[in-house]
């Protein structure tokens, strides 16, 4: 969390931190929830036991597909690169095949 970089928003300045953080029953714990709201995050976490994890089902499914595309290069899948900047440069280049890719596909280029 402390690593996202300024967020554009549609009015006013730039904010420095999302207004809300979905997540599933992985991330139901106290402490968790509290640093979020210190930092004035609404947390919106499925309880264990509680809750089912459909809630969060839209936005999740954002998060798992853009995972799955991710894992489909082996380097990245496999975490070959020792050193976290040469892996954040492959993360990058993956990401922007895969958006060229998707672009091309659609007849946008």
């Amino acid at each position: 969390m402390r690593g996202i970089p300024p967020v554009r928003s549609r009015f006013g300045p730039r904010r420095r931190r999302p207004a809300r953080l979905h997540a599933d029953k992985g991330y139901d714990f106290d402490h968790l929830r509290g640093w979020l709201r210190r930092r004035q995050i609404v947390p919106r976490i499925a309880r264990r036991g509680v809750e089912n994890s459909n809630r969060l089902g839209p936005h999740r499914w954002v998060v798992e597909r853009t995972m799955s595309w991710l894992n489909g290069c082996r380097r990245l899948h496999r975490r070959y690169e020792r050193k976290a900047g040469h892996f954040l440069a492959f993360v990058g280049i993956a990401s922007a095949l895969i958006c060229y890719r998707r672009l091309r596909r659609s007849g946008h280029s």
